[in-house]
Order: C-alpha cells, then structure tokens, then sequence
C-alpha cells in the first residue's frame, strides 16, 4: 500500500471530502451488518474471570489514539505488571514473552513494533504478545505478575474487566462504523467505558526531542517526519510548518531498500521519528535522526473507580 493511498484510505475514514462521503453513503447497507455482528457478539459473550485484575486500554476508532503512551503511564505505576497485546507488524504467530521484568527475551521482527516500545518502557514490567488474550493472561498469572493491561481490549466482550476507554482530542467527522466510517464499534459504547479519558481534557501530550539520548531545543530547519504509525498527520503540529512527511501503513516494517531510497532523497535533510518507529529504525544507522519522544500528562484525572477495582482483588 503506498503512501498516498493510505492517507487517503485514513481521510475517507476520519475527515471525508465530499467524494468520499458518497463513497460512504453506498457503504452503509454493510455498516449495518457489520454493526449487528457487533451487538450480537456482545450480547452472547460469557465472560471469564482470572482472579487478577485486568485493565483494557482502548479505543474505539481506527488507528491510535494514544493508547501505547497511556498504558506506559498507567502501568509504570504498579509493581508486577504484565501488558498483553496482539503485536501487531510482527513477524511471529503464537504467545511470546517479549520481555520478563524488564529483560528483553526477543527481537522486534517477533514482538512487532508496540510491543518492543513497552518492553523499552516498563523495565519493571513483563510484556507478552499474543492473537489469544485469554491464554496470555493465563501465561501472565503462571509468571506470577498481580495486575494485567490489555492494549486494545475493549472488544474482548468474553474477558472481565476494568474498561477505560480514550477519545481523540478531533473526533472522526464521520459517526458511522466500519466501512462507512472510522468507528470500530458504535459511538455510544462509549458509555460502557469505566472512565473516559478524552485528549486534551483528561490528558495531554508532552513531546520532547531528542538526539543521541539527549535533550535538544530545536530541530534543523530542513527535517523530514519519517513514520509508520496510523494518523501521521496528528504529528505536525507538533514540528516546524515546513516539515516533509514520508509515511507508511501503520506497524508498516521498513526495508533496507526504503531507507536507502528515502535517505537518498533527502540527503541534506535531517529525519525525525516516533519511539514506536524508532525501534523498527535503529538497525539502519540513520545519520542525523530526531527522536520525537511522547509522554502523557493526566489532567487531575479521577481514577477513584480503577482503585476502588484493584482494591476487591486485594481483599478477596
């Protein structure tokens, strides 16, 4: 999927033109049948109870919406804590242990690229990617971790849990589900979320830059945003006005071949990146590369209810 079709792919989801929008209309029949699937599933979904407390970090639109940053903040704060995601981009199929109390057991190509920034993240933490969450809480109790974090669990309808549910600061335009629009699950669910958090309300963004693990003021004045995350343009506004964009599909695996055309390109140009890509990035030894470092300040968030949740397991 090249560059161009993929933003256009992410448009028509989010922020339709008027070309779009009629495309989206003659979607709708299968909007319908993709939402009844939905409510379906979870109306006859059992749920199963593990003895742990487990904490879904999700959304309900396509694409990121801060959810790798947030999990970090929220499970730095317990000890033993375990996060589980699909791995998405990875190049493995099955459970792994990506890394067992802060020590990395695998490579990137077999954890995928969110799974690997966590692993970075959470030192103190076990990171465990899997297509089945219940056999990977299960794997997480026999490592002995007390308190679990699903990436992207809200739709696990069959496991219990504390759902806290985050919302972009620009809502997609678009209200309808997949196909026809941007939303994954319908926009009321989200009242079944336990708390909330809403960018720029509940939580802000804190980006830094960085070079060579240190702290720089300011970047080049000729910089180019190198990236492979899901809504890139979500990005610029924290860079110079001038600032080139070479995207790719999200969790997209760059190739020696890409960086040796994109570096080529723009040989008098600096490149600018995202942890997330980062880690996929350090084998390929890009000269003048910016880390664009992302971290998550709560804004006197109330997270009585997710403590009140943790507090039952620790008296049963």
């Amino acid at each position: 999927m090249n560059s161009k079709f993929h933003l256009w792919i992410e448009d028509y989801l989010f922020f339709p033109n008027a070309f779009q929008k009629l495309i989206s209309f003659f979607l709708v029949p299968l909007t319908f049948i993709y939402m009844l699937i939905i409510l379906t599933k979870r109306a006859m979904a059992k749920q199963i109870h593990f003895g742990i407390p487990v904490i879904s970090v999700g959304n309900i639109i396509v694409g990121g919406s801060g959810k790798t940053p947030v999990t970090i903040a929220l499970a730095s704060k317990y000890e033993n804590s375990c996060v589980i995601l699909r791995g998405y981009g990875r190049q493995s199929k099955g459970l792994y242990v990506v890394s067992q109390n802060g020590k990395i057991l695998e490579d990137v190509t077999t954890s995928g690229d969110e799974a690997m920034l966590l692993a970075q993240a959470l030192p103190n933490s076990t990171i465990i990617v899997s297509e089945d969450r219940v056999k990977a809480i299960l794997k997480a109790k026999e490592l002995g971790c007390k308190i679990v974090f699903l990436d992207d669990g809200f739709s696990k309808y069959h496991i219990a849990k504390f759902n806290i549910l985050l919302r972009p600061k620009k809502e997609p335009e678009n209200i309808l589900c997949l196909p026809s629009g941007g939303y994954r699950e319908p926009k009321g669910f989200y009242a079944q979320a336990d708390i909330e958090l809403k960018e720029d309300r509940d939580f802000k963004r804190i980006i830094t830059f960085k070079k060579d693990n240190k702290i720089i003021e300011k970047l080049p004045e000729k910089i180019v945003l190198l990236t492979a995350i899901s809504k890139p343009k979500r990005l610029l506004e924290f860079l110079p006005k001038n600032t080139i964009m070479e995207s790719f599909p999200d969790h997209h695996n760059f190739t020696k071949e890409e960086i040796i055309e994109v570096t080529k390109k723009y040989k008098d140009y600096s490149f600018v990146t995202t942890a997330k890509d980062m880690v996929k990035l350090d084998r390929f030894n890009i000269e003048n590369i910016y880390l664009m470092d992302l971290n998550i300040k709560f804004n006197n968030v109330d997270f009585s209810l997710l403590e009140e949740y943790l507090k039952d397991f620790k008296e049963n």
